[in-house]
């Protein structure tokens, strides 16, 4: 069975700009190749009544679970933590409140579900997704995947790091209602506040790019859309997240996903969020911290303050 036409969808498709430059195409199948998919064994998990049943399930039917931005690969761990969700997490990143575990279906049981997966690990669509943006195939190495992400899983507004070249997100959730679900991707873009943020990562390409916490960000667009696929390639303004709060024990968000990764790490220095807390009142931050910030806001970072964020002389002048 062919997914050709996937590929002619891809190249055809023309960007879109808000909040920032990706590709999103609607009914990215067609109607017979995405009942087959939501209906399949794989992606159609059987209902169950416990956590504990639900890995059971998913292991039965081939998942793994895998290392992932915002997630544990401890089952038993995570299945504590979710029998008190709301407990303060200590395991993902200090932006985030939750944590999750994904899972990637590493063996299909069904035909059509193993030609899927042969069709997006396969060269033409590498060489498809490159050409689109403009990537040297040689330059990157990919990989991809049919995923799962069970309740809980965050990750907090991002850009992705600096090594990625490219992400694509096909939703391809079973059963009814998805998109009414909260465990969608926010497309986002920061606050006024917040944008001096954006003009460090610009000023300083080997330094790299980090989450931040939600409400330094307002979401402008979120994935909602079942059998719909966005693909960009990370800049400073790809501003993006996730925070799953959903009962998974009928259905998971379910996902086609996969990524082209550059060989080649340029960075040299990894500040977090906390890092860029310019903001606080002077007795709350210490030496430490200050001289820490202070060493890594440029001039032209300063001067961007002064001019685009309400009270930015202020804060700029500390600095």
């Amino acid at each position: 069975m062919s997914f050709d036409y996937l590929l002619n969808k891809i190249n055809a498709a023309g960007l879109e700009h808000e909040p920032f430059s990706h590709l999103y195409i609607k009914d990215f199948f067609n109607n017979q190749h995405f009942s087959q998919i939501t209906a399949a064994p794989e992606i159609a998990l059987r209902a169950r009544d416990s956590d504990g049943q639900l890995f059971d399930e998913l292991f039965e039917a081939g998942y793994k679970i895998i290392e992932f931005p915002g997630c544990i690969t401890n089952k038993d761990t995570y299945i504590n933590w979710h029998r008190v969700k709301g407990t303060k997490q200590k395991h993902n990143n200090t932006a985030c409140e939750g944590f999750g575990v994904t899972l990637r279906l590493m063996s299909a049981s069904t035909p059509f579900i193993s030609e899927l997966m042969q069709f997006i690990n396969g060269q033409q669509l590498q060489e498809v997704l490159a050409a689109k943006f403009g990537i040297d195939l040689d330059d990157v190495f990919y990989d991809s995947g049919i995923q799962k992400y069970l309740d809980g899983y965050e990750i907090s507004p991002h850009p992705d790091i600096r090594r990625k070249a490219l992400t694509y997100m096909v939703n391809i959730n079973p059963g009814p209602g998805s998109e009414e679900k909260e465990h969608h991707t926010h497309y986002l873009v920061f606050r006024d506040a917040y944008k001096y943020v954006q003009a460090y990562w610009e000023g300083h390409p080997e330094a790299e790019r980090c989450w931040v916490p939600w409400n330094w960000c307002d979401t402008r667009k979120m994935q909602r859309e079942n059998n719909s696929i966005v693909i960009f390639s990370p800049t400073n303004l790809t501003m993006h997240g996730v925070k799953a709060r959903y009962d998974h024990l009928s259905n998971q968000r379910t996902q086609l996903y996969g990524n082209l990764w550059y060989h080649v790490q340029t960075v040299t220095s990894h500040p977090e969020w906390e890092d860029f807390v310019i903001s606080q009142a002077e007795p709350k931050l210490t030496t430490s911290i200050k001289s820490k910030v202070k060493s890594v806001v440029p001039v032209s970072m300063r001067d961007f303050i002064r001019s685009h964020i309400p009270g930015g002389k202020h804060v700029a002048r500390k600095f």
